[in-house]
């Protein structure tokens, strides 16, 4: 089991550990009810640097990118991040990912911890013949997301630049925490605003420390995976191995948003194809009629109990007081307003399909 340079931090903090994705993570401190709820109204502090992060540059790099990645990597100007997803060569998804301009002919990948090593192996296969410059960087940097609505006035002292003039999805390459070329990234996975900080190893627990104090009179609170993971729920937002996976097909799972068929990437034909005959299932959200928590793996049915599909991710939403959940069920059904039913046991207990994100600030 891998530790975060932050892991022994965590532990002196109360923190319950862990494994996560080969990683010894602080999953809460105090409690995930009250940790999302100091996401939501004021802002707190995740250690996530078990995610993995590979440079690409060169001259080559760009056309590496647009053959493995679905968006389009041409339309970033130094100083962007996009949202991507790999495709497969069998209509799936490999993993989900940022992607960073730093500079001419140089990027950053950010993928999720449990996929590195397959990340890793799928880009370099077809690096083969094009040939840029790839690098592993995971075991060299550390992540923290500081996420929300305080997040820009409670860090602004912590910054060489304006917080508050970084804008949503757009990072700066600056002075932070006394510490020089930290990326300040205006990205999260909260729906709550906020930033995400690339810095080293040997760097992260002095910006830690100065992220705490400089936030203590904003309320800043530890945070732990379990409420980044009803946090992000509430938002809809996939987390992969739960709601897309190696057989997810990404237009079912709502990500054609960002495919770019303006360009020859992985499997793009198939996917082209799927889009012009339309999709058989999809990726739909849903809130709870009674008192109930859907878990992943519950069968969601039709009112005389025949399955539907399956929730991949569910909780009890902390922001809202009602359980939520996500799951595929067949295309024609995936209409906001239609009525569900969640088996729980024995039970079927209804439930609403509704429109994404499940919270709205």
């Amino acid at each position: 089991m891998k530790n975060t340079a932050l892991s022994k931090v965590h532990e002196s903090l109360g923190a319950k550990m862990v494994p996560f994705a080969g990683y010894n993570m602080p999953v809460q401190y105090e409690g995930v009810t009250a940790e999302h709820i100091t996401v939501r109204k004021d802002v707190g502090v995740f250690d996530v640097s078990h995610m993995g992060e590979f440079l690409v540059e060169g001259p080559n790099a760009l056309d590496l990118l647009q053959k493995v990645c679905s968006n389009d990597v041409s339309k970033l100007t130094v100083g962007r991040a996009q949202y991507s997803y790999l495709p497969n060569e069998t209509g799936g998804i490999v993993d989900d990912l940022l992607v960073y301009k730093l500079k001419e002919e140089q990027y950053l990948l950010v993928v999720n911890a449990s996929n590195i090593e397959k990340d890793w192996d799928h880009i370099s296969k077809f690096n083969e013949s094009i040939k840029a410059d790839l690098k592993d960087l995971s075991e060299e940097y550390s992540l923290l997301a500081i996420q929300g609505p305080k997040a820009v006035e409670a860090m602004q002292s912590l910054s060489s630049v304006d917080l508050s003039a970084i804008k949503f999805y757009n990072f700066e390459v600056a002075t932070f925490a006394g510490i020089d070329d930290v990326i300040i990234s205006a990205t999260g996975y909260t729906g709550s605003g906020g930033f995400e900080i690339y810095c080293k190893n040997s760097e992260v627990e002095q910006v830690w420390s100065k992220v705490l104090e400089a936030g203590a009179g904003f309320g800043i609170k530890p945070i732990g995976l379990a409420a980044r993971d009803t946090l992000r729920l509430e938002m809809g937002f996939c987390l992969y191995g739960n709601d897309i996976d190696d057989t997810t097909s990404p237009l079912e799972a709502g990500l054609g948003w960002v495919t770019k068929f303006t360009k020859d990437f992985v499997n793009s034909e198939a996917i082209a194809k799927q889009k012009e005959s339309g999709v058989n299932r999809k990726l739909i959200g849903f809130t709870m009629e009674e008192r109930a928590i859907p878990r992943g793996g519950y069968v969601i049915a039709d009112v005389d109990g025949n399955e539907l599909g399956i929730v991949t991710s569910g909780t009890m939403s902390p922001s809202m007081n009602v359980g939520i959940g996500m799951g595929y069920v067949p295309s024609s059904m995936g209409v906001p307003d239609t009525k569900i039913f969640i088996q729980i046991r024995k039970k079927l207990v209804p439930a609403t399909i509704v429109k994404l994100p499940f919270y709205k600030a």
